[in-house]
């Protein structure tokens, strides 16, 4: 049997396993049917706690799809979150590898357990060939792309994974499906893309729904909500810190002047813990 956790970061689900200390075989297919709503636990995939030669700990996430994918701002707090709670480690402060290079993570916790983490998570990636995007233009602002019967214009950012930015009116009665799923797939977009609908609120409150490759909407991204943040101030519409209403709740997102970094900060919750047939 295989042991695992069920979390979430703001709606944003996973299955967490520790492969550490139990063996895991075929992530993909694992992944696809542990995602599965109706005949597996349920999530927006999984994600293995592994361990590194570089840092306190690995994070490998896999899409429902099966399709391993860089990083998930939302799936590495839930992982500071495990690794305490599970008494992995009594950091308070840790570092995780994941594709998109290690990230630094610092945990707030209360009573012993961790309630929120603060995620650094790096620099944004602007040059259109390292998000990857086809376009010559830098930073990536006016990027005009067809869907269906919209045109969309795009402002293109990586967290380590690649996003496309567009600013609409009204998130609440967006048609994200029906836009996303065409604009992931375009193939101005070598490794497809994530896909970021945002609302200006004011200069402190933006609202986003997202469009997750491998994974369709999503009730929050991290990685999105980062890029999103760096994509409103490239286009001077808000401030460096602010507040990201996404469907699942709130994120905090700062770009920092000084260190060119984006910090995040938010919420990580167990929901529940079972075992899978070997």
């Amino acid at each position: 049997m295989i042991k695992f956790t069920k979390m979430q970061g703001l709606g944003n689900d996973y299955v967490y396993i520790d492969a550490i200390n139990q063996k895991i075989e075929d992530e993909s297919a694992l992944a696809k049917f542990v995602s599965d709503r109706h005949f597996g636990v349920g999530s927006d995939g999984l994600i293995l706690i592994c361990k590194s030669k570089v840092a306190d700990f690995k994070m490998r996430m896999f899409n429902s799809d099966g399709s391993e994918a860089e990083m998930c701002g939302n799936g590495i707090r839930c992982v500071a979150k495990f690794v305490y709670d599970k008494n992995l480690t009594n950091k308070t402060t840790l570092t995780v590898e994941t594709l998109a290079g290690i990230k630094q993570l610092k945990l707030n916790t209360k009573d012993g357990k961790v309630e929120t983490v603060r995620v650094n998570m790096g620099e944004p990636i602007l040059e259109p060939e390292k998000i990857p995007v086809n376009s010559k233009e830098k930073p990536v602002r006016h990027l005009k792309l067809q869907a269906e019967d919209k045109e969309f214009e795009f402002t293109c950012v990586s967290m380590g994974n690649p996003h496309a930015i567009t600013f609409v009116k009204d998130t609440k009665n967006f048609d994200v499906e029906k836009y996303g799923k065409v604009l992931e797939i375009n193939p101005i977009f070598p490794k497809k893309t994530n896909v970021e609908f945002i609302q200006i609120v004011d200069k402190e409150h933006i609202k986003m729904r997202v469009w997750e490759r491998g994974a369709g909407e999503t009730l929050a991204c991290g990685t999105g909500a980062s890029a999103s943040g760096v994509a409103c101030v490239l286009n001077n519409l808000t401030n460096r810190k602010v507040l990201v209403e996404l469907l699942g709740g709130n994120l905090e997102i700062e770009w920092n002047e000084k260190d060119n970094h984006v910090y995040m900060t938010g919420p990580a919750v167990t929901v529940f813990e079972g075992e899978l047939p070997d």
